[in-house]
């Protein structure tokens, strides 16, 4: 249970705390604010807007206490930093498919997930929860299962009649996969199986898999920020990242994967992250395709009025 406390001798009653509350669990009493519920989601706005730092929310942290970096204690306000740079950082954040054998720390990637906890999430509810895999040779076994995965899609795709089938009753789910994917997957477990080639993961020493819970509002939104959030910060610490898609979808169809990857009934994997240091460096940030944003501009004229009364 999450209980807001309030200093009434230090208080003064501004009402910054109310106004910022997203719960409407705060109310002025006697010139004074007042935590009137027993309980809200705990998202912290009380207590980080407070002028007079008379306001504290139980069962919050006061830092992150990272192993790898002194953490910088301060607010960064709207309009102070640099804009230039944080672009700088995205366009610069690639991809990395060459990995260098050096191992990573493990207090590095348990920062790294901690950095992944400062994401947005919706109603508070943080249903994220992250698995790391330190290794190289934990990485190889999330490899071999995936691989054995695939091995048995590619025999299902290959069969003419079955993919006949599922297109009649089931929609041509396994015809596209073996338009698009049979061939290059196929490639890949050869070489896999022959020259212990990973074609998967690309040498990549280290992996962290990002579920969340699904009675959360929205569990696939929370958890993809949360590992964008991941991707940048391991950038700025000097790793190379890739998601692996191919491992989400066997994962998410396979239960003996999900059970050795200890991901629970009610998780769902959303993001599968590889790292390690990279043996490769870029001289240029990237590109991307052109965008024409659609903007769009209601006058009053062209607005419908809607009655939200309930009756």
């Amino acid at each position: 249970m999450t209980a807001v406390i309030i200093d009434k001798e230090i208080c003064t009653g501004c009402g910054i705390c109310i106004d910022v509350c997203p719960y409407t669990a705060i109310q002025l009493a006697d010139n004074k604010a007042e935590f009137m519920l027993e309980d809200c989601f705990a998202c912290g706005h009380c207590q980080a807007a407070c002028p007079v730092d008379a306001v504290v929310v139980s069962g919050l942290a006061s830092n992150m206490a990272f192993s790898t970096f002194t953490e910088m204690e301060r607010v960064v306000q709207p309009g102070t930093g640099e804009v230039a740079e944080i672009v700088a950082l995205m366009r610069s954040r690639r991809s990395c498919r060459r990995y260098l054998t050096s191992p990573v720390p493990l207090a590095l990637l348990e920062d790294l997930v901690k950095i992944g906890t400062t994401a947005p999430s919706g109603t508070n509810s943080q249903p994220w929860n992250f698995t790391i895999l330190p290794e190289r040779e934990d990485v190889l076994v999330l490899g071999g299962l995936t691989a054995a995965y695939y091995r048995k899609l590619n025999r299902q795709a290959r069969n003419g009649v079955l993919r006949l089938l599922v297109k009649l009753f089931g929609g041509d789910s396994l015809g596209k996969y073996y338009r698009r994917y049979y061939d290059s997957v196929e490639e890949s477990l050869r070489e896999w199986e022959r020259e212990g080639t990973d074609s998967l993961f690309h040498g990549a020493v280290a992996a962290i898999l990002v579920t969340a819970q699904q009675d959360a509002s929205c569990p696939a939104e929370d958890a993809l920020l949360a590992t964008q959030n991941i991707l940048l910060a391991a950038h700025m610490m000097g790793l190379g990242s890739c998601l692996i898609g191919f491992v989400v979808e066997a994962m998410r169809r396979t239960p003996d994967m999900r059970r050795k990857m200890e991901i629970g009934d009610g998780e769902e994997i959303y993001s599968v992250i590889a790292l390690g240091y990279p043996d490769v460096i870029y001289h240029r940030v990237s590109n991307r395709k052109s965008v024409v944003p659609r903007i769009l501009k209601f006058g009053t004229e062209d607005t419908e009025k809607t009655d939200w009364a309930v009756e």
